[in-house]
């Protein structure tokens, strides 16, 4: 007999922010760094607010709501082994936030970024375009972060391409599961034992909407005073 089912509030505002934002200033920034000269300081703003970002996803996993923290979904490698073997298997369990596999797939995810973004600080062709903390390494230091910043972005969208692919095709089809939609209206439809239906209430966006502010001035003024 199939569970009876009800939407349960999953994903809060914040995070599903975070997500969104992330993947605009992702594409923002390879499209300003395909057109050119003219466009390379909004190409190195959009890469600090990136780093932004990812500083306020880390202290939102440990001080965000249930879903939003690594403590609720980082998993052993056993567990996550078992998550895809049942998903090949089309007998993937439910979960209410990111299952075993999907958490570890958002660390790498924000690990790649990280990378990105931070070997872009230092980056410099050393004639027309030097990013903010290039003149703080050695010549070597700051090729070798050329090369990085130019060959990780490659590594970002094989780990995008498969996220997306997972996402629209691999859950949908194997697992009869919507990861999209609850990222976009921030609830889930479950089984009534996986949750409850309480969402979240103005002060969670009031206090994200403060770490949020903190993370990007920190990191700009970080930045600004370094170089």
């Amino acid at each position: 007999m199939t569970p009876e089912k009800h939407r349960v509030a999953v994903w809060d505002a914040p995070l599903r922010i975070f997500h969104w934002a992330m993947v605009a200033l992702i594409g923002f920034a390879w499209w300003s760094a395909e057109q050119g000269l003219g466009w390379m300081e909004w190409h190195m703003f959009a890469g600090q607010a990136v780093l932004g970002l990812v500083v306020f996803r880390v202290l939102w996993g440990l001080v965000g709501t249930r879903h939003a923290r690594f403590s609720d979904f980082l998993r052993g490698p056993r567990q996550v082994v078992a998550e895809v073997r049942q998903l090949l298997r089309r007998e993937a369990p439910e979960y209410a936030g990111h299952g075993p596999a999907g958490g570890w797939a958002a660390i790498v995810l924000l690990l790649v970024v990280t990378a990105q973004a931070g070997s872009g600080l230092f980056a410099s062709d050393d004639i027309f375009t030097e990013a903010p903390l290039a003149a703080t390494v050695s010549g070597q230091t700051e090729e070798w972060l050329n090369w990085a910043h130019a060959n990780v972005f490659d590594v970002l969208l094989w780990v995008v391409g498969i996220h997306v692919a997972v996402v629209v095709l691999v859950f949908p089809l194997l697992a009869r599961m919507d990861l999209l939609t609850p990222m976009i209206t921030g609830s889930k439809r479950l089984a009534k034992t996986a949750g409850s239906a309480k969402g979240f209430g103005w002060q969670v966006s009031l206090r994200a909407l403060v770490l949020l502010g903190v993370c990007l001035a920190a990191v700009f003024g970080v930045v600004r005073w370094a170089g």
